[in-house]
């Protein structure tokens, strides 16, 4: 008795081997290569509907994983549609191979379906191959565009002179639309950006109050002063942050320190400005 015999016989794993070694053998079973010979008799089960029948799949998948060798297979899929539901946790083998097998089917048909009552259901794909699909006539020529819709067309290329010089009014549209896409270009790439500014007192005597109401006096095109808070330094010494939005065309978050906040007469209250954090919006 070779391990030959024992793949190509239909009898359950059970008759060769003893109950004993049953467990092991199916754990390391799948592993071992068997040569298939050139020719295998067709499968057959009973009512696989009946219990019998299910115990009889069951025991003949102990030691495979589908119905024909290695490889799921147009079998597996007969097989799979003669059950009529899962089989239960009686029949281990069964209802490990049926989950299997409906998985695979599953990512070939992933819609969910209602159900299908047939009358006189005989259960299809019998053959082992799957079916060929014919292959369509060729197509037919689509037919000529009527006579009157072939002369227009003609008429119109006549018309059309694609080799003219151009007119003004042809040079000058040209003109607007090139210069709308480049402001429209300009306009996307023109971004703004969140600047959390930190603004440093002279000592802990400065009016905390005047020093924002200087720091918010600063008004241009594209600025926009949001949130504030006094953070604490030491020694009663505080220092303001506050939040400005700027359009990055328009406004300078340099210039804007050095040419309007450290300058008189803000310059009383503010002692020197740092960017905390500079993030494009």
């Amino acid at each position: 008795l070779t391990l030959k015999d024992v793949c190509s016989s239909s009898l359950p794993i059970s008759f060769f081997f003893p109950s004993l070694i049953i467990k092991t053998l199916h754990t390391h079973f799948l592993y071992i290569h068997c040569e298939l010979p050139p020719a295998m008799a067709a499968i057959s089960f009973p009512d696989l509907s009946s219990p019998a029948g299910l115990k009889h799949l069951d025991d003949y998948l102990l030691a495979r994983s589908y119905i024909s060798w290695h490889q799921a297979s147009i079998d597996d899929l007969v097989v799979f549609c003669a059950i009529k539901e899962e089989p239960n946790a009686d029949f281990v083998n069964a209802s490990r191979w049926y989950k299997h097998i409906r998985a695979l089917v599953g990512r070939c048909f992933p819609g969910s379906g209602v159900g299908v009552q047939i009358e006189g259901y005989a259960p299809p794909l019998q053959s082992r191959e799957l079916p060929v699909e014919p292959v369509p006539d060729a197509l037919e020529p689509s037919p000529a565009p009527p006579l009157d819709r072939a002369v227009k067309a003609e008429d119109s290329d006549e018309d059309l002179d694609l080799f003219g010089e151009e007119t003004e009014e042809e040079k000058k549209a040209a003109a607007e639309r090139e210069e709308k896409i480049k402001a429209s270009a300009k306009k996307k790439e023109s971004g703004k950006s969140s600047v959390l500014l930190e603004v440093k007192p002279w000592d802990d005597e400065t009016d905390m109050q005047k020093l924002e109401e200087s720091v918010r006096s600063v008004s241009m095109p594209g600025l926009l002063w949001g949130a504030s808070k006094l953070v604490p330094v030491g020694y009663g010494i505080r220092k303001l942050q506050i939040m400005m939005t700027i359009v990055d065309d328009l406004v300078s978050v340099d210039n804007l320190i050095e040419d309007y906040l450290l300058v008189e007469p803000r310059n009383e209250h503010i002692q020197s400005c740092d960017i905390v954090a500079f993030n494009k919006i």
